[in-house]
């Protein structure tokens, strides 16, 4: 299994086949269509992520070795920036993601290229994946 860092450089890879932002977006959108769904009995109040543009569900579990993570907006760009990070987080161990910098915003330029209400909303999704692992490492 690759690492965070190779995960990171992986999807940054394909960030950057596209020199036109409106491709990067598209590349977005079709993360976010093929992300899993999650049921809508799953989608309650305590799972919500805060400060996000749209609204986001983040459903963990942790099976004594590995964190795993499920997902969903009621946005499509927010779903694809939701699959980005299960992609870098989910089946990883708590300490493999409080070891890890997250750089993928960054390598992509995404910052950037977000609104700022998005870009906030994204970096307290990765916050909460980062405080799920504090929890159990």
């Amino acid at each position: 299994m690759e690492t965070i860092a190779e995960a990171q450089a992986r999807l940054a890879g394909e960030f950057q086949l596209f020199d036109d932002w409106m491709d990067r977006y598209q590349l977005l959108i079709d993360l976010g269509r093929d992300l899993e769904a999650m049921p809508e009995a799953e989608r309650d109040e305590a799972l919500k992520v805060p400060g996000c543009q749209s609204q986001v569900w983040l459903k963990s579990a942790f099976d004594g070795k590995t964190l795993t993570f499920r997902a969903a907006s009621d946005a499509i760009i927010t779903s694809g920036l939701i699959a980005l990070l299960l992609q870098v987080y989910s089946g990883r161990t708590p300490k493999e993601i409080m070891d890890a910098p997250f750089t993928l915003a960054a390598d992509i330029g995404l910052q950037a290229h977000l609104s700022p209400s998005r870009a906030n909303g994204f970096a307290n999704m990765v916050k909460r994946i980062r405080e799920e692992a504090a929890a159990r490492v």
